[in-house]
């Protein structure tokens, strides 16, 4: 068993010596382990929130109550300033629901965000993150450009880790919806505390030439005043991982690449990564295991 000064949690919170903000975390090897600081502590969640928006989405085809290939209209209605490519489009822009949901999570689109929102309804959107047990989140409203003050939605890492627990495990939806979920968040372009640390070869596989499903991520990151959240999975040959991190409480408020959420976030992220290496697939050496 690890030294009881030594425990990824107490590694964890050397590694946060000097942040001057509060960062949570919630992290499962999805063999029967996982680390928990602050798991329950609520949050902004910012563009977090659209992972549920994607699975209600695909809950709702399985359901028979939405299609993929629906044609979706930008209206007027849908504008919100912020992150996404729809504005350049224009109002009246039509597009499968699929392609909405790619934009939503791959460039974080606002106007895609909105399109779903009204597409399947706030309401339901709450009730399918209620149904998987995310039962510390909840999505309060639309995006408007005027009331970025305003709280999005309220989430904890426990329940973005396990909504992404569910997708590594096959059983958010169904193994089929999960597996093309799990594509969509493969093309996050905003890896910020997740990925920004891990060894860029296999992360810029394109660039490097490596395997690209040798280490991968499959993720979403959100930010607001209030917040610098990121959260998935990390594929590996030894199989996923699931980890969430969340910050809130700092003074910069800035969207800069060294802000000290994205700094510190990717310590621990890449603890964990190399962890979850050394022991082929596990956070914690179990007892009996050779040296």
């Amino acid at each position: 068993m690890p030294h009881p000064e030594l425990t990824l949690e107490k590694r964890i919170a050397a590694e946060l010596t000097g942040l001057d903000a509060k960062l949570c975390v919630f992290a499962d090897d999805l063999r029967g382990h996982t680390v928990e600081l602050g798991a329950d502590e609520p949050f902004e969640s910012a563009s977090t929130i659209k992972i549920y928006i994607l699975g209600c989405l695909f809950d709702r085809v399985a359901a028979g109550q939405a299609s993929l290939d629906d044609i979706l209209t930008y209206e007027a209605r849908h504008y919100v300033d912020g992150s996404g490519l729809l504005r350049t489009l224009g109002e009246g822009a039509k597009l499968r629901a699929a392609d909405v949901a790619t934009f939503m999570i791959v460039v974080s689109d606002n106007i895609a965000t909105n399109m779903l929102i009204d597409y399947l309804g706030l309401d339901a959107i709450n009730d399918f993150i209620r149904s998987i047990g995310c039962t510390g989140t909840r999505l309060h409203r639309r995006l408007r450009s005027d009331n970025w003050g305003e709280p999005l939605g309220t989430i904890t890492p426990r329940d973005m880790g396990r909504f992404f627990t569910l997708l590594a495990k096959g059983e958010l939806v169904s193994a089929q919806a999960s597996a093309a979920m799990r594509q969509i968040f493969r093309g996050q372009q905003y890896n910020t505390m997740l990925a920004g640390s891990l060894p860029p070869y296999y992360t810029d596989a394109e660039e490097s030439g490596a395997d690209p499903d040798l280490i991968y991520t499959a993720s979403k990151s959100g930010s607001m005043d209030a917040c610098r959240n990121d959260g998935g999975l990390v594929h590996t040959p030894y199989g996923d991982y699931v980890l969430v991190m969340m910050c809130k409480e700092f003074a910069n408020k800035l969207e800069v690449k060294d802000h000290p959420a994205f700094v510190y976030g990717g310590r621990v992220s890449r603890l964990l990564f190399d962890q979850y290496l050394a022991l082929e697939g596990s956070f914690v050496k179990e007892s009996g295991e050779n040296s």
